[in-house]
């Protein structure tokens, strides 16, 4: 064979390749926000709450702490959000339910999806969401005004985790962001 028609084969080995490699990378991009989110949720990591639909509150084990309520908007999205109570004392280990409002304050519908986080960044793994509004899309007509819950509980492992001993307060943050292009709505309506 000649050496010309090897080092071409050569290279065109290395061009497919890489385009292989490029297009790995590219999906690895599109696919790790919906992992990093599904793994933070599963393990607490990072301040992040851990989201458990089936999970059944075991009931007060004598522990108090306060659940801070925080509720923001990205800059731009004409919505106001709000916790309907800043703060309240919770047992560990209970089952608690809080609402917050929000109000779209244009003549348009607007679509929004709220991202959660929990502070101190130790009580994360603790804190369990069993019902949420977070990462679902949700469209509010103009000038619409709707309640949303959160159901909740801290896990009694809080109580013993020696790194939490001194955590007598846990803020539950959301911020809504605009979605771009809502799920079932076409781009040229």
């Amino acid at each position: 064979m000649p050496l010309h028609a090897t080092a071409a084969r050569a290279k065109y080995r290395t061009a497919g390749l890489m385009a292989l490699a490029a297009a790995g990378m590219l999906s690895l991009g599109f696919a790790s926000p919906p992992l990093y989110r599904m793994f933070c949720q599963a393990t607490g990591w990072n301040g992040t709450v851990r989201e458990d639909l089936t999970a059944k509150a075991p009931g007060a084990i004598g522990r108090l702490v306060d659940v801070r309520f925080d509720a923001n908007v990205s800059p731009g999205m004409k919505w106001r959000f709000e916790p309907d109570e800043r703060v309240r004392h919770v047992a560990v280990g209970a089952r608690e339910m809080a609402f917050f409002t929000a109000e779209n304050l244009t003549d348009k519908p607007i679509t929004g999806s709220a991202a959660f986080n929990v502070t101190p960044a130790q009580a994360g793994a603790y804190f369990v969401k069993i019902q949420c509004f977070c990462f679902t899309e949700q469209t509010l007509r103009p000038h619409e005004r709707v309640r949303m819950p959160v159901i909740f509980f801290v896990d009694p492992k809080f109580a013993e985790d020696a790194d939490a001993k001194d955590v007598s307060e846990i803020t539950l943050s959301y911020t809504f962001y605009p979605v771009a292009h809502p799920a079932g709505v076409r781009a040229d309506d």
